[in-house]
């Protein structure tokens, strides 16, 4: 059998992820980028044990741990600093063999661009149309300026704003969370900032995180309630996010006193209505393109790895490309619709500004049991079942049991 070709609509973390799974799983692959060069944005991200696991479910050895900080300690904090409870993820990690990893952007896009380094990478490249050949099965991407690209597989790897998803299920509008986000990374130095340190301040519709980037590095996020009339154009700057927070905790202030004005992003956090379904013919989708989410479980990067990997492992052989794709979705809906949902709800609970429901939230966790709190923050840690099965012939990791669990508590972003 001639090798099949699959053509992978994006460059981030979910597209890059594929294209390695997926030539290790024995196919070609080609990677289209609408943007003219690889910039990862100023800032961090968490890649859970449940996705550095998938990872070498794969045999992609990413080295992850040697770019960024491995997670050693989780606090949850009031807005002047009292803490309100450490989560036990050391242990977790510990029990399941595998580390979680603090790391920037553009480290794991470096990590990525590696891996897939000889897989032909087109920049500048905006898709906006496909076509389905019914007679041999293959599709046909059209993209802006006229060129075409043809393969057995198209993935639409593309984000939020995915132009495969458009073109799957039409025109939608976007769920907003009600908040701001600002994010920057920092050198940062300060008695409360440990390695390999996360910690998360909660205040009256307003939050803050600091997570060790390793080598002194800081990146830091804040969120602040506001209608999506002015968060989607906020214009806004440092002094602003300084009195947002000014009362807070001293490493609070002081992580924003350092960042230099145009080091601070701002998002506005937004969500979609769950799809049903990601795909038809020889076309599906993964990651933010198929279920972007809040970031209040610190999944998103985590559920891009693992949908990656589970269409490599599902495409390995496939004689019946369609079938195959189906069943990637099948095996990927349930796992990701509750971590959509449970992001929202977890959002909503922690971003709580009435004075009536901050003491119940603060003591929710504060007096939660720490064997109900370890189940489920386990279940989100906890790689499912079917990765043991490896793409490209990869040796698998330890199995990791499958864990009952009920709402998730957040993580590191």
């Amino acid at each position: 059998m001639s090798r099949r070709k699959a053509l992978v609509i994006g460059a981030g973390i979910g597209g890059l992820t594929a294209a390695a799974a997926l030539r290790r799983a024995g196919w070609d692959v080609e990677v289209h980028e609408r943007a003219t060069e690889l910039r990862a944005a100023g800032s961090g991200l968490s890649v859970m044990s449940n996705a550095v696991a998938a990872l070498e479910s794969a045999g992609l050895d990413l080295r992850l741990a040697e770019r960024g900080e491995v997670l050693r300690s989780y606090h949850v904090r009031t807005a002047r600093g009292r803490l309100i409870r450490e989560f036990p993820f050391p242990s977790i990690i510990r029990r399941l063999g595998v580390p979680s990893v603090l790391i920037t952007r553009s480290a794991l896009q470096q990590a990525l661009l590696e891996a897939t380094d000889g897989i032909p990478l087109r920049l500048g490249s905006t898709a906006e149309d496909f076509a389905v050949d019914e007679a041999t099965g293959r599709v046909t991407v059209r993209f802006a300026g006229g060129h075409e690209a043809h393969g057995d597989v198209l993935v639409g790897a593309d984000g939020f704003n995915s132009a495969v998803r458009r073109r799957l299920v039409g025109p939608e509008s976007s769920r907003d969370s009600g908040y701001l986000v600002w994010l920057a990374l920092t050198p940062f130095r300060h008695p409360r900032f440990t390695p390999g340190s996360v910690t998360h301040y909660w205040g009256s519709g307003q939050r803050f995180g600091l997570v060790d980037m390793g080598g002194g590095l800081l990146y830091w996020w804040g969120t602040k309630n506001m209608p999506a009339s002015r968060s989607h154009a906020w214009q806004g700057g440092k002094a602003e996010v300084a009195r947002a927070f000014a009362g807070w905790a001293d490493e609070v202030r002081r992580a924003i006193e350092v960042t230099p004005e145009e080091a601070i992003l701002a998002v506005p956090s937004r969500d979609r209505t769950f799809l049903e379904r990601w795909g038809r013919g020889p076309v599906t989708l993964l990651g933010d393109a198929a279920h972007p989410m809040l970031t209040s479980l610190g999944q998103g990067s985590g559920m891009a790895i693992e949908d990656a990997v589970a269409l490599a492992r599902r495409l390995t052989g496939a004689h019946d490309v369609p079938a195959a794709l189906r069943a990637y979705e099948d095996e990927r809906r349930e796992r990701t619709r509750g971590m959509v949902a449970a992001s929202r709800s977890v959002s909503d609970f922690e971003q709580a500004e009435n004075p009536l429901r901050r003491p119940v939230r603060d003591a929710y966790f504060r007096f939660l049991p720490e064997r109900r709190l370890t189940a489920i923050l386990e279940d989100s840690l906890t790689l499912p079942a079917g990765f043991a099965r490896s793409a490209g012939g990869a040796q698998p990791v330890r199995p990791v049991a499958s864990v009952e669990g009920g709402r998730r508590a957040p993580q590191a972003r």
